[in-house]
């Protein structure tokens, strides 16, 4: 037998249409398509409700990614639940060299080796722009500037 489920979803007729509106609309990210489309398939309130198991395979998602779907909408709220809260170190995050920063970055790499070097390395370039550029930057994103 099956335990009773610990958190039970009823939509309101208005989240219901947002929840559709929101997966037929072209510029929603995949991750929030799946919660909407999680939240629908476990509501209680309109149909029958599936399962964690039947929503997850429906869904392409695994059991946890339901639950704590489920979990943050009971607890939080559907705004909360739709919206994707990014972390200040993703993709999005501020690059640290901005245009002007690279190329006169390129334009040290460009200019001959320091004195009993052959060429230059990602680490004298990291000491050159330091002393150079107005913000230390590490040599990774040296490399990654470079790089492109």
């Amino acid at each position: 037998m099956a335990r009773k489920k610990k958190y039970n979803v009823t939509l309101t007729d208005a989240e219901v249409e947002r929840l559709k509106a929101l997966i037929r609309k072209g510029n929603t990210s995949r991750t929030v398509k799946c919660r909407c489309q999680i939240l629908l398939d476990i509501d209680d309130a309109h149909g029958k409700a599936f399962t964690y198991e039947q929503t997850a395979k429906s869904t392409g998602v695994c059991i946890a990614t339901v639950t704590n779907t489920v979990r943050q909408y009971v607890k939080e709220g559907l705004e909360a639940t739709i919206s994707l809260k990014r972390n200040i170190n993703s993709d999005n995050a501020k690059r640290k060299l901005d245009g002007r920063a690279e190329a006169r970055l390129i334009e040290i790499a460009c200019t001959p080796a320091p004195e009993g070097r052959s060429r230059w390395t990602l680490r004298l370039l990291e000491e050159q722009a330091k002393v150079v550029l107005e913000t230390p930057v590490g040599k990774d994103a040296i490399g990654r500037a470079l790089k492109k």
